[in-house]
C-alpha cells in the first residue's frame, strides 16, 4: 500500500472505531508507538499496542470523536483527533485535540507518534 492509502484507511477506521482492523491490517509488527507523558510514554510492537490499548480502555470513556482528513508528505501523514473524554478514575470530562503523526514504511505504519497539550 502507499502511504496515502494506508492514511486513508486509517481514518476510515478511526471513524468506525475499528482501529483493531487498523493494528491488524495497516500496522508493521515492529510498531513503536510514542506519546508524550507516561504511563504509556513508548511502546514496541503489537504486544505493547495491546497493552496500551487495555490502558486506554481501563482509564478513559470516549464520549464523541471526530479525526480530521490525512496529511500526506512522502512517507509521513498526519491525522487531528479531537476527543470529548471522562477520565474513569477521577470523574473528570475534558475535550482534547491531538495530532498524531505517523510514518510508514514497506507499507505498514511502522512509528506513530501523539501531540497534545499535557497541562504543563
Amino acid at each position: 500500500m502507499t502511504t496515502e492509502q494506508v492514511a486513508n484507511q486509517l481514518v476510515a477506521y478511526c471513524r468506525n472505531n475499528e482501529e483493531s482492523k487498523a493494528y491488524q491490517e495497516l500496522y508493521s509488527p515492529e510498531i513503536t508507538s510514542i506519546e508524550m507523558v507516561e504511563p504509556m510514554k513508548e511502546v514496541q510492537g503489537f504486544e505493547g499496542l495491546a497493552k496500551k490499548g487495555q490502558w486506554w480502555k481501563e482509564n478513559f470513556e470516549v464520549h464523541a470523536n471526530k479525526v480530521s482528513e490525512p496529511l500526506i508528505a512522502d512517507n509521513h501523514f498526519t491525522v487531528r483527533f479531537w476527543m470529548d473524554t471522562t477520565h474513569k478514575p477521577s470523574g473528570q470530562r475534558t475535550q482534547m485535540n491531538e495530532l498524531a503523526v505517523y510514518e510508514v514504511k514497506d507499507g505498514k505504519i511502522w512509528r506513530e507518534q501523539f501531540f497534545y497539550n499535557t497541562g504543563e
